[in-house]
């Protein structure tokens, strides 16, 4: 019949060596179903099966007896699988046996062990060794929370080794999901474990009653017998018959003192090596119990020097609770070694916080190290002011740093992204980061620290100091007056309201402080961009620079959105305003000063607007100059927008009186200077153009096919084209502007648009009378030497046949200047013909009346002329002109007779179909010109 289960196999034992009577776990398989189905256990061929203790199907716990085999296997033995095997073996050593006359090195010790933590001796409880599984089976844990089950049981626990034990709570927690036949077992296995402990402590005392009983009785006789004999010896002693020599109680007396003092020689050196080695084990005891002091001074040393600043800290503060106070000389000695220790490390410790430069993290740390060693004095103070005197310095040395250079080489290589201390200069780029700051090196050229002035990489850098430096000390004060600095060491021993006592004592020297660092900003600025702001001490203490040339527009508003991002900073950090107005007023004056150096810049560029004049017209005969002009003031506005816009806290520059007056008159100056670059432009001369054309764009060419496209302009043509560029001046560009300055916020545009419209007008006017003289006087000046050319009299001449050549000459002279000036600008050509036929219309009037009398050929004559000129240029008369032809034809005698009106009709016709080509130009024109 086969067995129900399969034979026990151990698969493994720890450990796996030992002496006798070690303890060992034995892991395995079919190990058997509980306690009782274990029936044999053997080692190396030594029953245990009396220390086995079954703990489940595969471990069981037993000690090694003494064995004859050193090394064998492990066999278990079990009702349900019989006789099993093993894989694995144990080596039994053999014990040592020493003489009680040998020397050893080993005893045992019998020290209770010392708990540094507690400062307790805890002895080793007899609970500790009962198992951990009193039931004997496997534990399943339920998931009832610890909670819970504190509150169903209050006042009770579930450690079985407790006074409080509650086995309701001990089966709920370990045993809740085990069943109900495991749970019998578990209960049979805890009867019988108590049965056996009972059984074997009375079966001990049971077999050893017979030996006790024979030794009593042995002692009673020995007692007796040696009462007996004494007594016999000190009677015969003192009646004086003889002394007893050799009876067996004082034999053995005198054996026993022998004995005893060959004792005493023999164990004497023993005996002193164990005295000493009482000694030692007490010093090593000592030793041992109090280590953490004894180490102390070593391990405070060596934690400083890895910088474990807080081990050393705790540990002081441990030692000195309990030995503070102590009277035990060598404790006391120790200590003070101690306290040396901690000595070195504050004054270590306070070098580290005034150490320049160093990050927040730090300054907090070391303080707070500082606060709970103890130091005297206030060490958060301390490194506010090495803070403040090191930021003062650090202004100082970056001007010397700029000055000295440019003494010396005139031109530095400044590395401005360099490490000012601990990452000074990476805050800008943080903050945030600085939001406030990181668009500064973001928009810079890669050549900019070489192209920009030293005066405006100094604020660079400087500002660089400043927002690095600044914020980092308001935020240490800010945590020295609310107590943040110290740990809850601190708070519970009174620091954090001492500090903050002092902080509201020294609230006026901190405020000093931030004053005496603005001031030096402020100052240094001054220095460097505003020295006539400074008085001389001032100026020898702060300035020192080599003014070669003054900073433009652009550099300044460089400056100022620097100075603004430091004024930004340190307004985040809610420093108060009184503070910081300084940096306003220097903020003032830079934005004033800029907008002045704009101004004053932008007319030496309106100046030198004559010299890019090329004469190159278009369509509408402007040339680029009235473009290049607007162009210039607009980017003039866009360059002064950032200093003149008004940031928060800022005053509205443009709305200041005495700077409104300053910009009107100053824009004035603008437009009265490109006004004069005009002027001079007209009075060029044809060997100052040499190398430019013009392009002529003609509505009729087959007209003037002798016009070259290319050509060089007259002093004529110059005239026109700046009449042309002032009409669009008028018109256009001062019209534009003053919405540009509108838009910008500048005031008073309505004085500047006045002034400037009189000023082109008054130049419009006097070119366009020395063109107008240049042209008209020749024309005008034909006509009398031409009626009378060839002794021509009105009293005697013959019968009109056509209109003569001095007339046909003006209207060609006429159409000449038709020609050119609708070349240049056909706008013009209505203004300038109509002056001229004016003074032919004078001209004509003036020579007809002078007539003292006309034959009525000459009247028909002169008639003739004259209808024929106003019917010519009826396009451009004016009411003068009509006045002039009137009065011309009221000098004439009346013509009667119907025959002289026909032939007069009849000249006046002939004379506009010959001349109908030329004077097509006089007609309006109905090409539209073509844009290019």
């Amino acid at each position: 019949m086969s067995r129900a289960r399969q034979p026990p196999l151990v698969t493994g034992i720890s450990p796996n060596e030992g002496t006798s009577w070690t303890k060992v776990t034995i892991r395995g398989e079919n190990l058997g179903t509980g306690p009782a189905d274990l029936v044999g256990l053997s080692i190396c061929g030594h029953n245990c099966l009396l220390t086995a203790e079954w703990m489940s199907a595969s471990k069981i716990v037993c000690r090694v007896g003494p064995a004859k085999d050193d090394k064998g296997e492990i066999i278990v033995t079990t009702k349900s699988g019989g006789h099993g095997t093993s894989t694995v073996s144990f080596k039994l050593l053999k014990a040592e046996k020493i003489g009680i006359l040998d020397q050893s090195a080993v005893w045992v010790d019998e020290m209770n062990y010392y708990d540094m933590r507690t400062d307790r001796n805890k002895g080793i409880s007899p609970l500790s060794l009962r198992p951990t599984n009193p039931l004997g089976i496997d534990v399943d844990k339920g998931k009832i929370p610890q909670k819970d089950l504190e509150a169903m049981f209050p006042g009770v626990s579930g450690d079985f080794t407790s006074e409080n034990f509650s086995a309701t709570w001990y089966l709920i927690e370990n045993h809740s999901g085990t069943s109900f036949e495991q749970l019998r077992l578990a209960a049979s296995n805890l009867k019988k474990q108590a049965t056996k402990k009972n059984e074997g402590s009375l079966a001990y005392v049971k077999g050893g009653l017979s030996t006790f009983f024979e030794a009593q009785d042995a002692l009673a006789g020995l007692t007796e017998l040696g009462c007996h004999d004494t007594a016999i010896h000190q009677r015969l002693e003192s009646d004086g018959t003889e002394r007893v020599e050799g009876s067996m109680t004082q034999r053995l007396e005198n054996v026993l003192n022998r004995a005893s003092d060959t004792a005493d020689t023999l164990f004497q050196e023993v005996l002193g090596r164990k005295d000493k080695a009482d000694s030692t084990r007490n010093a090593l005891n000592v030793l041992q119990r109090f280590k953490f002091l004894f180490n102390l001074p070593l391990n405070i040393e060596r934690n400083i020097q890895k910088g474990d600043y807080d081990v050393v800290i705790n540990d002081y503060e441990k030692a000195k609770s309990l030995f503070g106070n102590t009277e035990v000389p060598v404790f006391k000695k120790v200590y003070a070694e101690v306290e040396t220790r901690i000595g070195s490390l504050r004054s270590l410790l306070l070098d580290k916080l005034l150490e320049t430069p160093s990050t927040l993290h730090d300054q907090k740390r070391y303080i707070r190290y500082l606060s709970d060693l103890h130091a005297p004095g206030d060490p958060a103070w301390q490194c506010i002011s090495a803070q403040h005197k090191w930021i003062l310095g650090l202004m100082q040395s970056c001007k010397e740093e700029f000055i000295n250079d440019q003494r010396g080489v005139g031109a530095i290589s400044l590395d401005l992204d360099a490490d000012t201390g601990a990452s000074t200069l990476s805050r800008i780029r943080d903050p945030a980061s600085l939001k406030k700051g990181a668009s500064l090196r973001s928009l810079r050229p890669s050549t900019w620290r070489y192209e920009a002035p030293q005066q405006v990489q100094f604020v660079e850098k400087l500002s660089d100091v400043v927002i690095g430096q600044l914020p980092n000390f308001w935020k240490l004060w800010i945590s020295y007056v609310n107590g943040s600095l110290f740990s809850e060491t601190g708070e519970k021993s009174g620091q954090v309201e001492k500090s903050k006592k002092n902080a509201r004592q020294r609230q006026n020297d901190f405020k000093k402080m931030i004053e005496e660092m603005t001031h030096r900003l402020v100052k240094l600025v001054r220095g460097a961009l505003l020295p006539s702001t400074l008085t001389e001490p001032e100026l020898r203490l702060y300035g020192g620079w080599e003014r070669t040339t003054e900073l433009t527009g652009a550099w300044l508003t460089q400056v100022i959105h620097t100075v603004r991002i430091i004024f930004e900073a340190l307004v985040a950090l809610e420093i108060p305003n009184d503070l910081l107005q300084v940096i306003q007023d220097v903020l003032l004056e830079l934005r004033h000063t800029c907008l002045l150096v704009t101004l004053h810049h932008t007319t030496d560029e309106v100046r030198r607007l004559a010299e890019k004049e090329d004469w190159v017209v278009d369509n509408e005969g402007i040339t680029s100059l009235p473009a290049r002009f607007e162009q210039c003031m607009v980017q003039m506005l866009q360059s002064l927008k950032e200093p003149m816009e008004t940031k928060p806290g800022e005053v509205n520059l443009l709305q200041l009186d005495q700077v409104q007056d300053q910009a009107s008159e100053l824009c004035v100056d603008i437009m009265k200077v490109f006004i004069n670059c005009l002027k001079q432009l007209s009075t060029k001369r044809d060997g100052d153009t040499s190398n430019s054309h013009m392009p002529v764009e003609l509505t009729s060419p087959e007209l003037f096919s002798g016009i070259q496209e290319d050509f060089c302009p007259t002093p004529e043509q110059h005239l026109l084209i700046i009449l042309s560029n002032c009409q669009y001046l008028e018109k256009h560009t001062f019209l534009n502007l003053a919405e540009h300055f509108e838009k910008h916020g500048f005031t008073g545009t309505d004085k500047i648009t006045r002034v400037s419209v009189q000023a082109v007008k008054q130049l419009d006017e006097s070119l366009f009378d020395a063109y107008i003289e240049r042209k008209s006087d020749p024309i005008v000046g034909s006509l009398e030497p031409g009626i009378y050319a060839g002794y021509f009299d009105w009293k005697d001449c013959s019968t009109p046949i056509g209109v003569r050549n001095y007339l046909k000459e003006a209207l060609v002279n006429i159409i000449t200047v038709h020609a050119e000036v609708f070349t240049v600008c056909k706008e013009l050509v209505p203004r300038v013909l109509t002056r001229i036929v004016n003074g032919v219309a004078e001209e004509m009037s003036r020579l007809m009346q002078c007539v003292s009398s006309f034959s009525k050929n000459g009247a028909i004559q002169a008639c003739l002329e004259i209808n024929a000129l106003r019917d010519a240029v009826a396009s451009y008369l004016s009411s003068e002109s009509h006045v002039s032809f009137k009065q011309a034809l009221e000098a004439l005698p009346q013509l009667h007779s119907g025959a002289d009106q026909k032939l007069l009709e009849d000249l006046l016709n002939t004379f506009k179909s010959s001349m109908q080509l030329q004077l097509t130009c006089f007609q309006p024109s109905n090409v539209q010109p073509v844009k290019r």
